[in-house]
């Protein structure tokens, strides 16, 4: 696992940073697919901040803790890191458990699976994009399927949360 530690306002002593490499090096033998620990350590006045990001099989774990004293900042921060770790490695070996006694039996999902409640056909005109999001505004639509007149190929146009739009189109 590749440790990075980060020091603001503050300097890092050799006896810090074997301290923040120990403990963190510990999550190791729990977590052997941990591929980097990001450490950052800050100081604000009297406050004394630690701060771990764990990335974990593409997922991330993070903690931080806040107290007068930096040494107990990295203990605690650690202390709450390896409960989530705890957490973490208690989901996976449920979810293979769930995944494993589904394979084993076979139940009917015909009543879970949705249906398809509403059919609705109409014409796709190429188009350019400026002119597609023209036409989703114009018939307030959340989406809008069109051939794209440069590349002729189906690109989707769709309204994001933000109000700007994302366009969906097909690798070539």
């Amino acid at each position: 696992m590749n440790i990075i530690i980060n020091c603001k306002h503050m300097d890092l002593t050799p006896n810090l940073k074997s301290h923040a490499e120990e403990k963190v090096s510990k999550f190791k033998k729990y977590l052997g697919n941990a591929s980097e620990a990001t450490v950052t350590l800050s100081v604000e006045k009297y406050r004394h901040k630690a701060e771990i990001l764990l990335k974990v099989n593409g997922s991330f774990l993070q903690a931080e803790s806040i107290t007068e004293e930096m040494y107990a900042s990295i203990d605690e921060v650690i202390e709450k890191l390896a409960r989530q770790v705890k957490k973490h490695k208690d989901k996976i070996v449920s979810m293979r458990k769930q995944h494993r006694d589904n394979a084993d039996e076979i139940v009917d999902t015909s009543e879970e699976l949705p249906s398809i409640i509403k059919n609705k056909s109409y014409d796709i005109k190429p188009m350019g994009i400026e002119e597609a999001a023209m036409q989703m505004d114009l018939m307030s639509r959340e989406f809008l399927v069109f051939t794209n007149s440069s590349s002729g190929s189906f690109n989707v146009l769709y309204k994001r949360n933000d109000g700007n739009f994302g366009l969906i189109e097909p690798l070539q």
